[in-house]
Protein backbone atom coordinates (compact mmCIF):
# COMPACT_ATOMS: atom_id res chain seq x y z
CA UNK A 1 0.00 0.00 0.00
CA UNK A 2 1.20 3.40 -0.64
CA UNK A 3 -0.46 5.35 2.35
CA UNK A 4 -1.85 8.67 3.20
CA UNK A 5 -1.74 9.40 6.81
CA UNK A 6 -3.99 12.29 8.86
CA UNK A 7 -3.55 13.32 12.42
CA UNK A 8 -3.68 16.66 14.43
CA UNK A 9 0.15 15.56 15.91
CA UNK A 10 2.25 17.23 12.59
CA UNK A 11 5.55 16.09 14.61
CA UNK A 12 4.56 12.66 15.39
CA UNK A 13 2.69 12.24 11.79
CA UNK A 14 6.30 13.45 10.47
CA UNK A 15 7.68 10.46 12.75
CA UNK A 16 5.88 7.96 11.50
CA UNK A 17 5.95 8.93 7.53
CA UNK A 18 9.76 9.09 7.67
CA UNK A 19 9.69 5.80 9.65
CA UNK A 20 7.69 4.08 6.61
CA UNK A 21 9.85 5.48 4.12
CA UNK A 22 12.76 4.17 5.61
CA UNK A 23 11.34 0.53 5.41
CA UNK A 24 11.01 1.06 2.03
CA UNK A 25 7.37 2.40 1.91
CA UNK A 26 5.66 5.14 0.76
CA UNK A 27 4.12 7.29 3.13
CA UNK A 28 2.32 10.66 2.33
CA UNK A 29 1.67 13.39 5.70
CA UNK A 30 -1.45 15.24 5.76
CA UNK A 31 -1.79 17.09 9.14
CA UNK A 32 -5.00 18.18 10.43
CA UNK A 33 -7.67 17.84 12.87
CA UNK A 34 -11.16 15.09 11.19
CA UNK A 35 -13.54 17.56 13.13
CA UNK A 36 -13.04 20.22 10.76
CA UNK A 37 -15.69 19.44 8.11
CA UNK A 38 -12.64 20.86 5.08
CA UNK A 39 -10.25 18.53 5.63
CA UNK A 40 -11.35 15.16 4.22
CA UNK A 41 -11.77 17.07 0.58
CA UNK A 42 -7.89 18.04 1.50
CA UNK A 43 -7.13 14.69 2.18
CA UNK A 44 -8.63 13.02 -0.89
CA UNK A 45 -7.14 16.57 -3.12
CA UNK A 46 -3.79 15.23 -1.63
CA UNK A 47 -4.27 11.72 -2.44
CA UNK A 48 -5.15 11.64 -5.83
CA UNK A 49 -2.00 14.28 -6.56
CA UNK A 50 0.09 12.22 -5.40
CA UNK A 51 -1.10 8.94 -6.23
CA UNK A 52 -4.05 9.26 -8.53
CA UNK A 53 -6.29 6.70 -6.87
CA UNK A 54 -7.81 5.51 -3.64
CA UNK A 55 -8.50 1.88 -2.96
CA UNK A 56 -8.78 1.71 0.92
CA UNK A 57 -10.13 4.22 3.87
CA UNK A 58 -9.20 3.42 7.19
CA UNK A 59 -11.20 5.06 9.77
CA UNK A 60 -8.74 5.08 12.80
CA UNK A 61 -9.34 8.21 14.89
CA UNK A 62 -11.35 9.32 17.68
CA UNK A 63 -10.91 8.41 21.45
CA UNK A 64 -13.59 8.91 23.49
CA UNK A 65 -13.78 10.65 27.10
CA UNK A 66 -14.32 7.82 29.88
CA UNK A 67 -16.17 8.62 33.21
CA UNK A 68 -19.28 8.90 35.37
CA UNK A 69 -22.39 9.75 33.16
CA UNK A 70 -23.72 12.23 35.30
CA UNK A 71 -20.33 14.33 34.79
CA UNK A 72 -19.61 14.01 31.68
CA UNK A 73 -20.31 17.41 29.87
CA UNK A 74 -21.63 18.55 27.09
CA UNK A 75 -18.36 19.11 24.81
CA UNK A 76 -17.22 15.77 26.22
CA UNK A 77 -20.01 14.27 24.00
CA UNK A 78 -19.91 17.02 21.24
CA UNK A 79 -16.21 16.18 21.05
CA UNK A 80 -16.80 12.09 21.05
CA UNK A 81 -19.31 12.06 18.07
CA UNK A 82 -17.25 15.05 16.57
CA UNK A 83 -14.45 13.14 16.03
CA UNK A 84 -14.75 9.65 15.82
CA UNK A 85 -18.28 8.94 13.90
CA UNK A 86 -18.76 12.26 11.56
CA UNK A 87 -15.19 12.38 11.39
CA UNK A 88 -15.58 8.74 9.60
CA UNK A 89 -18.69 10.00 8.12
CA UNK A 90 -17.36 12.57 6.30
CA UNK A 91 -14.23 11.21 4.94
CA UNK A 92 -16.05 8.23 3.60
CA UNK A 93 -18.47 10.71 1.57
CA UNK A 94 -15.59 12.35 0.31
CA UNK A 95 -13.70 9.16 -0.88
CA UNK A 96 -16.85 6.97 -2.01
CA UNK A 97 -16.94 8.43 -5.41
CA UNK A 98 -13.23 6.64 -5.56
CA UNK A 99 -13.74 3.71 -4.12
CA UNK A 100 -16.33 3.08 -6.65
CA UNK A 101 -13.72 3.90 -9.46
CA UNK A 102 -11.81 1.22 -7.67
CA UNK A 103 -14.31 -1.64 -6.16
CA UNK A 104 -12.19 -0.53 -3.07
CA UNK A 105 -13.08 -0.81 0.31
CA UNK A 106 -13.78 0.62 3.73
CA UNK A 107 -12.83 -0.49 7.67
CA UNK A 108 -14.10 1.43 10.56
CA UNK A 109 -12.07 0.86 13.85
CA UNK A 110 -14.70 1.23 16.20
CA UNK A 111 -14.71 -1.06 19.76
CA UNK A 112 -16.08 -3.98 21.60
CA UNK A 113 -17.85 -0.68 23.52
CA UNK A 114 -19.82 -0.49 20.94
CA UNK A 115 -21.82 -4.09 21.28
CA UNK A 116 -20.97 -4.42 25.16
CA UNK A 117 -20.90 -0.54 26.87
CA UNK A 118 -19.96 0.10 30.44
CA UNK A 119 -20.58 2.82 33.17
CA UNK A 120 -17.39 4.38 32.13
CA UNK A 121 -17.96 4.02 29.04
CA UNK A 122 -21.40 5.76 27.80
CA UNK A 123 -19.89 8.00 25.07
CA UNK A 124 -17.22 5.71 23.66
CA UNK A 125 -19.97 2.53 23.62
CA UNK A 126 -22.39 5.31 22.06
CA UNK A 127 -20.33 6.17 18.89
CA UNK A 128 -18.95 2.65 18.44
CA UNK A 129 -22.45 1.71 18.15
CA UNK A 130 -23.32 4.30 15.92
CA UNK A 131 -20.23 3.74 13.72
CA UNK A 132 -21.01 -0.29 13.73
CA UNK A 133 -24.70 0.97 12.41
CA UNK A 134 -23.20 3.19 10.31
CA UNK A 135 -21.15 0.13 8.72
CA UNK A 136 -24.38 -2.13 8.18
CA UNK A 137 -25.83 0.83 5.99
CA UNK A 138 -23.04 1.52 4.08
CA UNK A 139 -22.43 -1.95 3.20
CA UNK A 140 -25.95 -2.52 1.92
CA UNK A 141 -25.01 0.05 -0.54
CA UNK A 142 -21.66 -1.32 -1.25
CA UNK A 143 -23.65 -4.10 -2.80
CA UNK A 144 -24.89 -1.74 -5.36
CA UNK A 145 -21.53 0.53 -5.79
CA UNK A 146 -19.41 -1.85 -5.59
CA UNK A 147 -17.68 -1.08 -2.57
CA UNK A 148 -16.55 -3.08 0.51
CA UNK A 149 -17.55 -1.84 4.16
CA UNK A 150 -16.39 -3.88 7.32
CA UNK A 151 -16.30 -2.93 10.73
CA UNK A 152 -13.42 -3.72 13.59
CA UNK A 153 -13.90 -3.98 17.28
CA UNK A 154 -11.11 -4.12 19.20
CA UNK A 155 -10.41 -4.89 22.92
CA UNK A 156 -7.62 -3.66 25.39
CA UNK A 157 -4.76 -3.38 22.77
CA UNK A 158 -1.42 -2.36 24.01
CA UNK A 159 -1.35 1.22 22.82
CA UNK A 160 -0.19 4.53 24.55
CA UNK A 161 -3.53 4.90 25.81
CA UNK A 162 -3.85 1.52 27.50
CA UNK A 163 -0.38 2.33 28.78
CA UNK A 164 -1.29 5.32 30.54
CA UNK A 165 -4.18 3.66 32.37
CA UNK A 166 -2.15 0.61 33.19
CA UNK A 167 0.40 2.96 34.58
CA UNK A 168 -2.32 5.42 36.19
CA UNK A 169 -3.72 2.09 37.84
CA UNK A 170 0.09 0.74 39.34
CA UNK A 171 0.31 4.31 40.89
CA UNK A 172 -3.15 4.04 42.77
CA UNK A 173 -3.16 1.18 43.91
CA UNK A 174 0.85 1.04 44.22
CA UNK A 175 1.30 -1.86 42.35
CA UNK A 176 4.21 -2.95 40.10
CA UNK A 177 3.45 -2.23 36.48
CA UNK A 178 3.52 -6.22 35.69
CA UNK A 179 1.02 -6.52 38.51
CA UNK A 180 -1.07 -3.88 37.64
CA UNK A 181 -1.31 -5.11 33.70
CA UNK A 182 -2.44 -9.04 34.98
CA UNK A 183 -5.08 -7.41 37.19
CA UNK A 184 -6.77 -5.57 34.20
CA UNK A 185 -6.47 -8.88 31.86
CA UNK A 186 -8.09 -11.02 34.82
CA UNK A 187 -10.22 -7.97 35.43
CA UNK A 188 -11.39 -8.09 31.81
CA UNK A 189 -11.10 -12.34 31.60
CA UNK A 190 -9.20 -12.63 28.95
CA UNK A 191 -5.48 -14.05 28.38
CA UNK A 192 -3.69 -11.05 27.32
CA UNK A 193 -3.74 -7.71 25.67
CA UNK A 194 -3.67 -7.74 21.98
CA UNK A 195 -1.22 -5.96 20.05
CA UNK A 196 -1.11 -2.76 17.03
CA UNK A 197 -0.18 -4.88 14.79
CA UNK A 198 -2.50 -7.36 15.36
CA UNK A 199 -5.46 -5.25 14.26
CA UNK A 200 -3.50 -3.73 11.25
CA UNK A 201 -3.09 -7.75 10.03
CA UNK A 202 -6.66 -7.89 10.26
CA UNK A 203 -7.26 -4.47 8.50
CA UNK A 204 -4.52 -5.85 5.48
CA UNK A 205 -6.76 -9.45 5.44
CA UNK A 206 -9.69 -7.63 4.96
CA UNK A 207 -9.01 -5.76 2.20
CA UNK A 208 -6.97 -8.37 -0.39
CA UNK A 209 -8.24 -9.97 -2.51
CA UNK A 210 -8.78 -13.65 -0.13
CA UNK A 211 -10.91 -10.88 2.22
CA UNK A 212 -13.45 -10.00 0.06
CA UNK A 213 -16.23 -11.80 0.98
CA UNK A 214 -16.35 -10.38 4.66
CA UNK A 215 -18.83 -7.59 4.00
CA UNK A 216 -20.59 -5.95 6.72
CA UNK A 217 -19.13 -7.77 9.37
CA UNK A 218 -18.24 -6.48 12.68
CA UNK A 219 -15.58 -8.48 13.99
CA UNK A 220 -14.35 -8.65 17.28
CA UNK A 221 -11.00 -9.13 18.20
CA UNK A 222 -10.59 -8.57 22.19
CA UNK A 223 -9.14 -12.17 23.68
CA UNK A 224 -12.79 -12.94 23.82
CA UNK A 225 -13.64 -10.23 26.39
CA UNK A 226 -17.12 -9.87 24.55
CA UNK A 227 -19.66 -12.29 25.86
CA UNK A 228 -22.85 -10.97 23.93
CA UNK A 229 -24.34 -11.90 20.80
Amino acid sequence: MKLVLTARDAALLAEVTEEIRSKGGSALAVPGYLRLPELPGQIVDAALKEYGRIDVVVNNAGATKRGSFLELTEADWQDGFGLKFFGAVRLIRATWPHLQSSSGSVVNIAGIGGRTPGAEFTIGGSVNAALLSLTKALADQGVADGVQVNAINPGRIKTERLIKRVAALAAQRGLATTDAEREMIDEARIMRFGEPEEIADLVAYLVSPQGRFFHGSLIDIDGGETKTF
